[in-house]
């Protein structure tokens, strides 16, 4: 048996939602184990001061971004053509070789390559989406979708916060963990997860399609798509600035340890998973999608301004039960989307939206990480922290009033 010796497809039931969700969460608790760690270990393989550690920091994570960006609307495509199976096999396949090479990296050389690697197989993500378009009719996807962010943030909860004790071992340690995680992931959906796309609804392979610019053709070619986009490229920008700086942020303002990282980590992954799973579904069926993601919008700019003026550690996980809001935006949105679509362009729309968040996050990340260092660097004559996020959330207010702006246009 091959990846891709698999039925066609297979029939719609409840368990090929589980299926996903599981493997979601076994994904994101690899990945959560290493970011308490990774500013360590910038520092003991880069020599390097906390300041210039977040600005390196910032450029792995741009490196990611960009390799997700060249790679996930061909993966999007070949889904399309090839099925969901196979690709997200390969991916999880992946990511656990990625994350034992991270755990054997001599320089730091080394561990951008394997950001690269990584954000080539973080497409997963990409094609758990359109399997869960495959399995789920439209009205229902909402809720499916906040279900994934429950099970990603469920993951966050349990990754960190284990990566944080782990990485009192040496920071190395965690990505072995990962790399036994995410094996075993693949394992367990060689043997369990079925196909969802069924013959009639594959199409040809194209490579324009693929081509990472060509990826946002898909955007011009139905009608609403491109507006929202736009919108949700900006609230991926702002909202960089969370990877690009809160270890380090944490470290510098509170000198937080690894495991106080990991426990902030699993906080926030908790209350994502929580919104996300027990209140996306109801609340949009209460309030409709475009009001939910206007709140999610509206508490995202509070909050991360709140980060900005906050003096102690309590203030931030009070701020931090508020942020949960924010996470009904990118659900709730990607719901909107695919319904403005045809069913056999589900997976390219994934890997254009896919592809959009990861030019945002790329300048996002850098720019937030630059400004982290830059203000907080030791031969500044004003020192502060926080200058990074008092302009995340001036980005987040422009942000809302355009969503604002595009929901009385869908009104008029």
């Amino acid at each position: 048996m091959t990846l891709a010796d698999a039925p066609p497809a297979a029939p719609v039931s409840r368990h090929a939602v589980t299926f996903v969700l599981i493997t979601v969460f076994l994904d994101m608790v690899g990945f959560g184990l290493i970011m308490p760690v990774l500013p360590k270990l910038i520092e003991d393989v880069g020599h390097v001061t906390i300041d210039r550690a977040a600005i390196i920091g910032g450029w792995m994570f741009a490196a990611f971004s960009l390799s997700q960006f060249l790679f996930a609307p061909l993966m999007g495509n070949l889904a399309d053509r090839h099925g969901r199976r196979p690709l997200l096999l390969l991916a999880i396949f992946g990511l656990g070789m990625d994350f034992i090479l991270m755990a054997l990296a001599p320089t730091l050389e080394w561990l951008f390559v394997g950001r690269v690697i990584a954000g080539i197989c973080g497409s997963s993500w990409i094609i758990a989406s359109a399997y869960i378009a495959d399995v789920t009719p439209p009205d229902g996807r909402a809720k499916a979708f906040g279900l994934m962010g429950a099970a990603f943030g469920v993951g966050f909860v349990i990754g960190p916060a284990i990566g944080g004790l782990l990485g009192e071992l040496g920071p190395r340690v965690p990505f072995w963990v990962a790399a036994g995680i995410s094996l075993l992931n693949f394992v367990y959906g060689f043997f369990v997860l079925p196909e969802s796309l069924s013959a009639e609804n594959r199409r040809k392979f194209e490579l324009w399609r693929a081509n990472p610019f060509g990826a946002f053709r898909v955007f011009a070619t139905y009608r609403g798509v491109l507006p929202m986009v736009l919108v949700m490229g900006l609230f991926f920008f702002s909202t960089s600035v969370y990877p690009a700086i809160w270890t380090f942020w944490g470290i510098a303002k509170f000198g937080w340890s690894e495991a106080m990282v990991g426990l902030t980590l699993a906080m926030f992954g908790l209350i994502a998973g929580g919104f996300q799973g027990l209140l996306t579904g109801p609340l949009t069926e209460r309030l409709g999608e475009w009001r939910l993601a206007l709140m999610g919008l509206v508490c995202a700019t509070l909050v991360v301004l709140g980060y900005g003026f906050v003096g102690s550690v309590v203030g931030v996980f009070i701020l931090m039960i508020l942020h949960g809001p924010e996470g009904f935006v990118h659900p709730v949105m990607t719901a909107i989307l695919t319904k403005r679509v045809p069913e056999d362009a589900q997976g390219e729309l994934q890997g254009g939206i896919s592809a959009v968040m990861n030019v945002a996050m790329l300048f996002g990340t850098v720019f937030f990480a630059f400004a982290f260092g830059h203000f907080w660097a030791e031969d500044r004559v004003w020192r502060s922290t926080d200058v990074a996020y008092w302009i995340s959330a001036g980005c987040l207010a422009v942000t809302t009033l355009l969503f604002l702006a595009l929901k009385r246009s869908e009104k008029a």
